[in-house]
């Protein structure tokens, strides 16, 4: 009697392993398959891909808006009332739902690369389900409260809109080698062609994406403008606190050319810098006047307002994160600051040949100054001795009438109005959010009607150079100190320079799928659809036995599932031992 052991070679696969444990937590050899992946398993893949491009937007739409945090915080602050960076938690469990779901879209693509049969594991579904509905919450509430912010994405493209083409070429050229593998290895050729269209449909859409694109840093060079000039909005309020004497101070090192402030009308009639409407997050009035704490600003009269320290809460706050930077004597100058009046503020841009514009609140109705407000902030104006050019008067109310008692004010309007409006009322400077002028408005309509442009808030440098490009005038910013890092814009290119890159990118792109699609096809040509197990069972029986391994693991042959023939089929003889004698009995 002839005993016999089949030789069998389990040889590890641990990357292949980990891709489809960590996908499907299939870690076992028999637990992969090389099926068609069902409906219900292709239905969640199509989630997976739309959760992956909400979340790229939602992730993009955010680190965009960093230009804005301060405005989005202010918002949080007068829906509840206390001073949080709201921004934080926001940005992590972004950042943490978009890494993990750009995780199970890379696992996703190798098993579509490797022919593994997809199959998200449960507690995959129930994070993308998570994920997905978080993001569309946040989608929603930002559309309902902050909805002006959207603008902000068709604005950044203009920056990053080349660069991003590059990027999406590149992913989508990357994506041929799957693609071709994918079409190589179908059976059908309606699959094949389907595919292929597709994807040459995705790949001809970025080809002429560029026609498109439109950016005011694709221009001659010879045609920039000069350099904006900078406004320190609430002075310099990274570096000191808001609407405080020092502040503007700071952002007079910072080299601004003007200040931007606002302004409330105490009890007595005196104009004093305020933001909020109550006096609780800029000053100690918890500790001065514990009673009045929510009471309206411009109910206190200036000796009250001057007993209230105005610094304190920016180094206990730390709302820009920069207070590390500071050294012991400006930390010392802030811990001392009280609130700052409107003379004060125009005397020290007397004194510097600055521009000042302010925003003016009218005070409730039961206040003293309620009729008499505009009179009582141009008396100040006037009795501050500061150069009437050097003011931007903003009020709508009694424009008329200010201009006759104050001609050489500088009439600006905070609001878009038609040509025909800003010639009838005198108004020469329009400031507006940054979000409100079009790059065609700026080089053509305000240019012809000499409108000088100020747009406000501008703190990142790439929006300062893309209005820099478009030939803004004049920024608001509490980035003064950013800004000044920025003596030319951050990228400019000519026309003719864009059209050859982009027509380079293209080429070389082309060339690459192409002999992406070749190489595939010819890879491809000689493979028969064996199983890994059992490819590599056929080359392990062409080993000498002295060679091979002790059997590990029995293998499970799936030759009815994929349509092979039996044992003489699969591995023919061909003057090899398939057996080992061990001995013979008699």
């Amino acid at each position: 009697m002839v005993k016999h052991q089949p030789l069998q070679v389990y040889e590890r696969q641990l990357c292949l392993s980990c891709i489809t444990g960590l996908y499907g937590c299939r870690w076992k050899r028999y637990q992969r398959s090389h099926d068609d992946t069902t409906k219900w398993e292709l239905l969640w893949s199509i989630i997976l891909l739309f959760t992956f491009c909400l979340l790229l937007v939602w992730f993009y739409f955010w680190w965009e808006a960093h230009n804005d945090y301060n405005e989005f915080n202010w918002f949080l602050y007068n829906c509840s009332g206390e001073w949080s960076d709201g921004t934080v938690p926001i940005l992590a469990t972004t950042a943490a739902g978009f890494t993990y779901i750009a995780f199970l879209m890379v696992l996703a693509l190798c098993h579509v690369a490797l022919g593994q049969q997809l199959n998200l594991h449960w507690l995959h579904k129930i994070g993308v389900t998570a994920a997905l509905l978080t993001t569309t919450v946040g989608v929603i509430s930002v559309n309902q409260t902050w909805g002006q912010e959207w603008d902000v994405i068709p604005i950044s493209l203009q920056a990053t809109g080349p660069f991003l083409h590059i990027g999406a070429l590149a992913a989508v050229t990357a994506l041929s080698w799957i693609v071709a593998g994918q079409v190589a290895r179908a059976e059908k050729t309606m699959f094949q062609v389907v595919v292929v269209l597709l994807y040459l449909s995705v790949l001809l859409g970025l080809y002429l994406v560029p026609l498109y694109i439109t950016s005011p840093c694709i221009m001659d060079p010879t045609t920039l403008k000069q350099r904006p000039d900078v406004i320190g909005h609430q002075g310099a309020p990274m570096l000191a606190p808001e609407n405080t004497l020092w502040s503007f101070q700071r952002a007079l090192q910072m080299n601004v050319t003007g200040f931007e402030a606002d302004v409330a009308i105490s009890v007595d009639g005196v104009p004093f810098l305020m933001h909020d409407h109550t006096l609780r997050r800029t000053t100690d009035i918890e500790k001065v006047f514990p009673d009045r704490q929510m009471q309206d600003a411009s109910f206190f009269n200036w000796t009250d307002l001057q007993q209230l320290n105005a610094g304190q809460w920016f180094l206990k706050e730390d709302p820009f994160w920069t207070v590390h930077t500071l050294s012991p004597r400006e930390k010392h100058l802030i811990a001392n600051q009280s609130v700052c009046s409107l003379e004060q503020l125009l005397k020290l841009a007397s004194y510097h040949n600055s521009t000042v514009v302010f925003r003016l609140r009218r005070p409730p109705p039961t206040h003293p100054c309620h009729h008499s407000w505009i009179n009582d902030t141009l008396q100040a104006v006037q009795q501050s001795g500061v150069p009437q050019n050097l003011v931007m008067w903003t009020p709508d109310e009694h424009r008329a009438q200010v201009r006759q008692l104050a001609p050489g004010l500088i009439q600006t309007s905070v609001e878009k109005q038609s040509p025909q409006s800003l010639q009838q009322y005198g108004i020469s400077r329009l400031l507006l959010r940054y979000n409100q002028a079009s790059t065609e408005e700026i080089r053509c309509i305000f240019k012809d009607i000499n409108i000088n442009l100020t747009l406000y808030t501008i703190n990142e440098p790439w929006l300062y150079s893309v209005l820099w490009c478009s030939g803004v005038s004049s920024v608001s910013s509490e980035a003064s100190h950013i800004l000044k890092k920025v003596p030319y814009p951050i990228w400019l290119m000519r026309p003719d320079e864009y059209c050859l890159m982009w027509v380079s990118v293209d080429l070389i792109s082309f060339a690459v799928v192409v002999g992406i699609f070749i190489f595939q096809k010819y890879r491809m040509s000689g493979m028969r659809s064996y199983n890994p197990e059992q490819i590599m069972l056929s080359a392990a029986v062409r080993r000498s036995s002295r060679d091979l391994n002790v059997m590990k693991e029995k293998l499970i042959f799936s030759e009815v599932g994929n349509g092979v023939g039996g044992a003489d089929e699969l591995f023919p003889d061909e003057g090899y031992d398939y057996y080992t004698n061990q001995g013979i009995s008699q």
